[in-house]
């Protein structure tokens, strides 16, 4: 538990570092962007600087988390980027928006966030099912690319507490997280809202509304919209992130508002860090204040889908997301795969993920020094559609048996074997897997050989056999998570072959507990 002072520390930091500095000249990024004073503490706003970066231990142990990727979006019922397409004449999204609301130069995005009322939203009933499920931290929504911050903006009065459902979205999650003893982490996707959200500045180019303004044109709603962008963020070749140094500013302050706030162990942007070094800043504000908060010790997490081996970021100093995507083999740093379980936003007649996938997928990222953090998709109301809640259920039967494989473990030597071939890379996620899939986790001195699948007959172990190069000789026992039943096995020249179990206590994914395997730690 924080400590009374370490809280003052908090409070009275980003003052003593304002004061420090008023007398200073503006310090400002490559674009011109002014950068805010950072809390006091080890971490200035640099690469160099945040080379000091130790992921803490919660992250790597928690191996698991839920995300609730959920806002106004949500609400026509037709997935991710709704707020953008339903501006582009021609899309599907314009289309039926047009059907179902009318033209968005009459009824816009500005008109269907009041739709958005979280009247059967339950956080803490849903904290409790997501935990039972396996998460070990929970992740919410800050503000999409949409411009809608979820959370009591200080700097933005679209925001969740004065619209919509009137409530703080990013306070009562972290509530309810808190309560269930899970870290909490907050994702904002605003620094690319900046050029993503223009579409609602233009018009149709054809039919009988050809030329007239959407609403995004109308000046009265540019806090929602944002100001037309400069040359720079339009056309052939453009950026993922604004270059206006006005909209890195004012994506500064308010990601400072977020984290002055609500104190997240974990913030996600999504997409590469952003705006040099006003996010480098930004990102050491966090590490401070994390300091400052848990008696001098770092426990903040920053993800982002930078690319070390590019230069975009330093190896180490943050923890590097994989959207939809796993690592081709054990990563020297711990890292996230982020996905969902159907669409980023709740879409009506959608196709999700099963257990099984689920499974997998965390099984080969936690195998590979990595966690997964999975969206549970949410209907507007904040109820979860059947598809979620199936999952939910599977995801609680499997971990009641198999979880000490996962949580808390170490990757082994090398990741796995067996015959499917995985890819590694962003929005690569779907892999053929087999009973003869294996893969490796480690935990004081067991080694845990995970099945991807349920078999049918003897299983073989290539990597466990008596020739093996990785040290294993003197395996003790072999058992069966969730079974009493006696496993028989024996150590071959070629493989460790397993014999079948009579019955089988989960579906989908089952694991053996190696003893004897490891060396003495």
């Amino acid at each position: 538990m924080t400590s009374t002072a370490a809280w003052l520390a908090l409070a009275i930091l980003p003052t003593l570092a304002a004061s420090a500095s008023d007398s200073a000249a503006p310090v400002t990024n490559a674009d011109g962007a002014k950068i805010m004073p950072i809390a006091a503490g080890p971490f200035q706003g640099n690469v160099d600087s945040l080379k000091q970066y130790k992921c803490p231990d919660w992250f790597r142990d928690a191996k698991f988390g839920i995300w609730a990727h959920w806002g106004p979006q949500a609400v026509p019922g037709h997935g991710d980027w709704y707020a953008r397409f339903m501006y582009i004449q021609g899309s599907p999204d314009y289309k039926s928006h047009l059907t179902e609301y009318g033209h968005p130069s009459k009824f816009g995005y500005k008109d269907i966030i009041p739709l958005w009322k979280a009247e059967k939203w339950d956080p803490a009933a849903l904290m409790a099912l997501y935990q039972k499920a396996g998460a070990h931290y929970f992740v919410s929504m800050g503000c999409h690319h949409d411009d809608f911050d979820l959370w009591n903006s200080t700097y933005h009065s679209w925001n969740a507490v004065k619209m919509g459902p009137h409530r703080d979205i990013v306070g009562d999650w972290q509530k309810a997280a808190k309560a269930a003893g899970l870290p909490f982490g907050v994702s904002e996707h605003l620094g690319a809202s900046y050029s993503w959200f223009q579409s609602a500045h233009g018009s149709d180019k054809t039919g009988p509304l050809a030329g007239v303004p959407y609403d995004g044109a109308d000046p009265a709603y540019q806090e929602l919209y944002h100001p037309p962008a400069i040359a720079a963020d339009l056309g052939p070749g453009k950026h993922w992130y604004t270059s206006n140094p006005v909209n890195q500013e004012d994506w500064q302050r308010r990601i400072h508002d977020l984290i002055d706030q609500y104190h997240p162990d974990l913030l996600y942007s999504d997409g590469g860090l952003p705006f040099g070094t006003l996010g480098e800043a930004t990102v050491a504000h966090l590490y401070n204040t994390s300091i400052a908060a848990h008696d001098g010790k770092l426990e903040a997490v920053y993800n982002c889908k930078s690319r070390p081996q590019s230069g975009e970021f330093t190896p180490g100093s943050c923890v590097q997301d994989v959207e939809r995507g796993i690592m081709p083999d054990i990563q020297p740093y711990p890292w996230q795969t982020d996905t969902s379980n159907g669409d980023w936003f709740y879409r009506q007649g959608d196709r999700y993920k099963n257990t099984a996938t689920v499974l997998h997928l965390l099984t080969d990222i936690v195998s590979k020094n990595g966690n997964l953090l999975l969206n549970i998709v949410l209907k507007p109301d904040g109820s979860l559609p059947p598809e979620s809640r199936q999952l939910l259920d599977g995801l609680a039967a499997w971990m009641a048996v198999n979880s000490e494989a996962i949580f808390g473990t170490r990757p082994w030597t090398i990741y796995g074997e067996g015959p499917t071939a995985v890819q590694g890379g962003a929005f690569k996620e779907s892999f053929p897997f087999t009973a003869q899939d294996f893969r490796f986790t480690t935990k004081r001195g067991v080694l845990y050989a995970l099945c991807l699948g349920v078999p049918t007959g003897p299983i073989s172990i290539k990597a466990l056999a008596k020739n093996n190069p990785y040290g294993v000789k003197g395996i003790t026992g072999i058992s069966l998570l969730g079974s009493p039943e006696k496993i028989n096995w024996q150590q071959g020249d070629d493989a460790l072959v397993i014999q079948p179990a009579k019955s089988w206590p989960t579906a989908d994914e089952v694991v053996f507990k190696i003893e004897g395997a490891l060396p003495p730690s």
